[in-house]
C-alpha cells in the first residue's frame, strides 16, 4: 500500500473543497450528518442476509480464500505480548503455511505502538505493512495531546498504518466537530517528520457495537471520511459486538456514496468476530456486489482478524489435497 501523502486529482480536490462548508462549524456538520438518508434497518438486514446466501464454486472459492488471506491484518493486541510473540506472528504473516510456499502473505501485522520497531525489523523486505493501534486504544479515553503523541511515536517507530479509535462519548453526545477535529489532527500526526512527504495511512475505528443505531454508523462513516480517513473500520475486537454483515454493509455503502460525491476512494475494514472461511467469503461477496471488484484488493479492503487465518489455511489445504487436515496442522498464533 502506498504511503505517500495523497495529492488528489483536480476534480476530487475541487469536490472536496466544495464540501468545506459542511465542516465549517458544529451546526453545519450536525445539519449535514443528520441530513443523510436514514438507514432502513429491515431492508439493510435483509440485503445482508441475501448476499450471504450466494453460492461459490470450487475455483472461485480457491481464489476467494487466497484473496482473503492477502487481506488479513494479522493481529496481536494483548498485555502479555512479547517481542518473541510478535516476531513469530510476523514469520507466520510472511509464510502462513510452511508446507505450501504458494500461500499468499498477509496484508499487515497489527500491534501496539511499543512493538512497531520489532515488527518492522522482522518484516524487512516482505512488503507486509506494520499497523499500530493508537489514540488510547481500545477505549479512546485520553486527552488529545496524549493521543497525538501516541500516534507520532508509532509513526516515528516505522508504522505504515495507524488504527485510531474515535471518542464514542463525544460522538454519542452530539459533539461531532470535536470528533472531526480529533481525526483531522491525528491524520496530520501521521505525516512523517523526516521531510520525505510520506505518511502512515489512517484507519478510523468506530466501535460500531457502541454506536447504537445504523444511522449513527452512517454518520460516523461520513464524519471520518470528511476528516481524511484512508480506511473506516468497524471495531476494536475488544467489545461484545464487533463486525456484523449489516454494519459492514453500511460502511460499504458510505464509501461508495462518498466516492460518488468527492471522487475520493476510501477503504473498509471489518474487525472482530470473523473467524471462518465461510464468513470471510460472505464479506467478499458483499464487497463485490456493493462496490465492484475495484475494492477487492488489500489496498481497499481488510479483515481485522487472527483466528480467521488458520481456518482459511485449513480450507485451502482441503481444496488442494482433498483432505481436511485439522487445526493441529497450522501454527498457533
Amino acid at each position: 500500500m502506498p504511503t505517500t501523502v495523497p495529492a488528489y486529482g483536480k476534480e476530487a480536490a475541487e469536490r472536496l473543497a466544495s464540501m468545506a462548508d459542511v465542516t465549517a462549524d458544529d451546526g453545519a456538520l450536525r445539519r449535514f450528518l443528520h441530513g443523510l438518508p436514514g438507514v432502513d434497518a429491515v431492508g439493510l438486514q435483509a440485503r445482508a442476509a441475501t448476499l450471504g446466501t450466494r453460492s461459490i464454486k470450487t475455483t472461485a472459492k480457491a481464489y476467494a480464500i487466497d484473496l482473503a488471506i492477502s487481506m488479513i491484518d494479522l493481529t496481536t493486541l494483548e498485555g502479555a505480548d512479547t517481542p518473541g510473540k510478535v516476531r513469530a506472528l510476523c514469520a507466520k504473516g510472511i509464510n502462513p503455511d510452511p508446507t505450501d510456499r504458494t500461500a499468499p502473505k498477509v496484508a499487515a501485522i497489527c500491534v501496539y505502538g511499543d512493538m512497531v520497531a520489532t515488527a518492522k525489523e522482522a518484516l524487512t523486505g516482505s512488503g507486509i505493512q506494520v499497523a499500530a493501534v493508537a489514540t488510547a486504544f481500545p477505549s479512546g479515553r485520553a486527552s488529545l495531546p496524549v493521543k497525538l503523541a501516541d500516534t507520532r511515536d508509532a509513526v516515528a517507530a516505522g508504522a505504515d498504518e495507524i488504527d485510531m479509535v474515535i471518542d464514542r462519548g463525544a460522538f454519542l453526545s452530539g459533539r461531532y466537530l470535536d470528533v472531526f477535529e480529533e481525526i483531522r489532527q491525528v491524520k496530520e500526526a501521521c505525516v512523517r517528520e523526516d521531510g520525505s512527504g510520506t505518511a502512515a495511512h489512517l484507519k478510523v475505528i468506530f466501535e460500531t457495537g457502541e454506536l447504537q443505531t445504523y444511522d449513527n454508523v452512517r454518520r460516523a462513516s461520513w464524519l471520518a471520511m470528511l476528516a481524511g480517513a484512508d480506511f473506516i473500520k468497524t471495531s476494536t475486537g475488544k467489545v461484545a459486538v464487533n463486525a456484523t454483515p449489516p454494519v459492514t454493509l453500511v460502511l460499504l455503502e458510505a464509501v461508495r456514496d462518498f466516492r460518488a460525491a468527492t471522487g475520493v476512494q476510501v477503504g473498509v475494514k471489518p474487525a472482530g468476530g470473523i473467524r471462518t472461511t465461510k464468513d470471510a467469503i460472505k464479506y467478499l461477496v458483499m464487497v463485490n456486489e456493493t462496490l465492484g471488484d475495484e475494492w477487492l484488493s488489500p489496498e481497499w479492503f481488510r479483515f481485522g482478524a487472527s483466528s480467521l487465518l488458520n481456518d482459511l489455511l485449513m480450507q485451502r489445504q482441503k481444496l488442494s489435497t482433498g483432505r481436511y487436515s485439522g487445526p493441529d496442522y497450522v501454527t498457533v498464533d
